[in-house]
């Protein structure tokens, strides 16, 4: 009964075998694999928040150079940011709306990366008002880590072309005047080498924490490179 059985069906029953541990293997191997995060280029950002000069631009993007004040009025550049994994992000201190939950955000942020060498950054698009002093303020009222967040001002075509040419996250304000911008509610994530790896709703607390996992994965990237 049983060698009947087998002559039969044991061609079918090896192969379902086979096939069980095959998959089981592939299975294994997707899940161990190292997941790896894109690299941003212009072309791959919307129209409206780059401009026109790179919108086609299809690779080799980083941020550019900047040299900025942050709120204590010590001179912040690429330097101070050289080699770190960082977010940033555009706000301004008197905005009513998104602002304050962007702000809350990075503060949840800075929390969760604290035993790390994430850093944060954080660019003001009304320099004007938002001196050092005011940084200052705002900074010590909301419970900013000055040694790993920078709140910045300075030049304002500096910060247009940051927020425009570099960092991807702004709309130009048609026919505006003194490069005049509305920054969106963009986070993004820097590597290591000045490349953008992802971008995040900072009014969103579910994208704070796919951000969070996701800089673990750069993290662990950079540790294997």
């Amino acid at each position: 009964m049983i060698k009947s059985f087998l002559k039969r069906y044991g061609l079918l029953i090896v192969f379902f075998i086979v096939f069980s541990v095959v998959a089981i293997s592939s299975f294994n191997y997707v899940q161990t694999q190292e997941k790896k995060l894109p690299i941003y280029s212009p072309s791959m950002v919307s129209d409206e928040l780059v401009e026109e000069d790179l919108r086609y631009v299809k690779k080799y993007h980083r941020i550019g150079d900047f040299s900025l004040l942050n709120q204590n009025g010590n001179n912040v550049t690429q330097e101070d940011y050289k080699n770190k994994i960082y977010v940033a992000d555009f706000f301004f201190t008197t905005c009513p709306d998104i602002c304050p939950i962007m702000t809350g955000n990075m503060l949840y942020l800075q929390e969760n990366l604290k035993d790390t060498n994430v850093m944060l950054a954080s660019f003001s698009v009304t320099p004007k008002i938002d001196t050092v002093e005011v940084l200052k303020e705002y900074s010590t009222l909301k419970g900013v880590d000055d040694t790993r967040w920078n709140l910045m001002t300075g030049d304002k075509k500096q910060i247009y072309d940051l927020a425009r040419k570099s960092y991807l996250v702004a709309k130009a304000i048609p026919d505006g005047k003194n490069h005049g911008m509305i920054h969106t509610e963009n986070f993004v994530l820097v590597d290591r080498d000045k490349r953008i790896r992802g971008y995040y709703d900072g009014t969103n607390i579910e994208d704070m924490d796919k951000l969070l996992d996701d800089i673990q994965i750069l993290i662990k990237s950079h540790e294997n490179s």
